[in-house]
């Protein structure tokens, strides 16, 4: 960290002048950067802050505003403080006028009351600033060492985000394009001040560019992802502070946390699970049709070898998730997965159904089903939900079912297909269609035995689709700028008045009496967020489309 001007005046060079603070003592903790003398007037254009300037006062101006625009022109520079040798020009004090102008700037001002050589203290302040920048150096390395480490573990994302709170020193949040927070640490403070109202706190701070600092909130931020796509933001908190001459963090945290979003962006491509080989090869072809990793006619190959013949087959892809997410990884969440993942194996076995089945993912068991013929679709996935409620219910032929594999209650675990596909390279489609809808069917009925996708109509379409970023980005497209005035006054929530407006119908004396105010205020707080959003409420296309904005929104929150 670089000296402040208190730690310069506390230097023995400096010292021996006797040092004496006559205006602006509140800018003591400014950060010094370096260290000039001058003996002109004019010197503020040669300087570009942070500058701790020496003088004897031998060529400023006689005059009182001469003086006064000499001080002006060094505070507009943002140097960070000025220190004067008296007894050559000036004999007891500076003048009266300089002593203002400088209280009026904030701008410290020290008087050197015995003559001082001026070499001395440039070299004890800059050793001062060489040795911050070797420190600097120093835990940049440590830096890039860590979050190497961390990438070459595979590390999961809160480790990530805790290990670089722990080097900053200061709380790191991990959020979506929505403002929902994905993981947190806290260094030490309080999580429930750091996380209360974030979603309205996270839109107060401004981003401009990949990597911004925003003073007015002090935090830090960066956007996480990976081949062009974001998903994410991390923020670092900074409270840093304007008047200490410290407008953005050091160089060094701005480091930091780009290595950490890279290393979170990275880990978010690097899936990796601890099965058994047959498992483990089930994951890989199921993964490799996902990602498109292997070649279609290879994963067919190896899937033949493995007994599950994929080409010429009606293939369905299948999806058994909690109802509720849990949170991983966790010993024991990871035991009921891999009790799922096996419960959906056993399934197939029982049902006499061919495919492949692994772990998707922290929520999910997926299964990709190998049918002779589109016919079969039907019984083969209701012959399906059959067996695995027995294994579920302790029925199943798996050793120590008899407890239902700690699987929870009927109706605890979602089973969801996609459409039929008859080409393997259309597999893909058909596992994610099917991951989608057990996703949105979370908060269905839960009198059906499969979920296919006509089932979750828009709403539960808009949530499967809660983490897709253009979604999130379509949402802050339309809802953005009433988000952030409602988080700017939270008094108000104006979002409240367009719910009750569309669920209304548009029917405006409705939609007053359902928010419980008198038309006049209804309508003014209509016309507000017409203006704030810059759209037409009569218009059918413009509500159409905040209507579905708001859906999603609800979608994402939920998520």
């Amino acid at each position: 960290m670089l000296p402040t001007v208190r730690e310069v005046l506390a230097l023995d060079p400096v010292r021996h002048g006797g040092p004496r603070v006559v205006a602006g003592a509140g800018g003591l903790d400014r950060l010094v950067r370096w260290v000039h003398a001058a003996e002109v007037p004019d010197i503020a254009a040669l300087l570009s802050g942070g500058e701790l300037v020496l003088t004897t006062g031998i060529g400023l101006p006689g005059d009182d505003a001469g003086l006064r625009a000499f001080i002006d022109e060094l505070a507009d520079a943002g140097v960070s403080g000025l220190l004067v040798e008296l007894g050559r020009r000036y004999s007891g004090t500076v003048p009266r006028s300089m002593v203002a102008a400088a209280e009026r700037r904030g701008l410290p001002l020290v008087e050197l009351c015995r003559v001082t050589p001026f070499v001395p203290i440039t070299e004890a302040v800059h050793a001062l600033i060489v040795d911050a920048q070797l420190t600097e150096l120093r835990a940049t390395e440590e830096i890039h060492q860590r979050f190497t480490e961390l990438s070459v573990e595979g590390a999961e994302p809160a480790e990530v985000v805790r290990q670089a709170a722990e080097l900053a020193g200061s709380p790191v949040v991990l959020e979506n394009l929505s403002r929902q927070v994905l993981g947190y640490a806290t260094a030490g403070q309080s999580a429930e001040l750091l996380l209360r109202g974030w979603e309205q706190h996270s839109r107060r701070i401004r981003q401009v560019g990949r990597t911004a600092y925003d003073p007015e909130v002090g935090w830090l931020v960066t956007m996480v992802g990976a081949r062009g796509q974001d998903w994410g933001r991390l923020l670092l908190r900074w409270p840093g502070d304007l008047s200490a001459g410290a407008p953005t963090p050091p160089t060094r945290l701005t480091i930091l946390i780009e290595r950490a979003a890279s290393t979170l962006a990275l880990g978010r491509l690097i899936r990796r699970d601890a099965e058994g080989l047959e498992r483990q090869i089930h994951r890989n072809l199921l993964t490799a049709l996902l990602d498109h990793t292997r070649p279609v006619d290879e994963v067919a190959l190896r899937a033949r070898a493995l007994g599950v013949p994929l080409d010429r087959r009606h293939l369905v892809g299948v999806v058994v998730r909690f109802r509720t997410d849990e949170p991983g990884p966790t010993p024991t969440h990871q035991a009921r997965l891999r009790d799922l993942a096996e419960a959906v194996s056993q399934a197939l076995r029982d049902a006499e159904l061919s495919g492949l089945s692994s772990t998707l993912d922290d929520q999910a068991v997926g299964a990709l089903l190998a049918l002779r013929g589109a016919g079969d679709e039907d019984a083969a996935l209701a012959a399906f939900a059959t067996a695995l409620d027995r294994v579920r219910d302790g029925a199943g032929a798996v050793a120590g079912t008899r407890d239902g594999m700690g699987l929870g209650p009927a109706g605890a675990v979602i089973v969801a297909a996609g459409s039929g596909v008859a080409d393997l390279r259309e597999a893909r489609r058909s596992l994610l269609e099917a991951r989608q809808v057990a996703d949105a069917a979370r908060r269905g009925r839960r009198d059906l035995r499969v979920f296919r996708l006509p089932q979750v109509g828009l709403a539960g379409l808009l949530h499967l689709l809660r983490e897709e970023p253009r979604l999130q980005t379509f949402v802050e497209r339309e809802l953005g700028p009433l988000l952030a005035y409602d988080a700017e006054h939270p008094r108000e929530q104006l979002l409240g008045t367009l719910r009750s407006y569309l669920e209304s119908g548009r029917n405006k004396s409705a939609a007053a009496t359902a928010a419980h105010l008198s038309r006049p205020a209804f309508y003014e707080r209509l016309a507000r967020l017409a203006r704030i959003l810059r759209v037409d409420l009569d218009s059918v296309d413009d509500c159409l489309s905040l209507h579905v904005a708001l859906l999603a929104l609800d979608a994402v929150r939920d998520g």
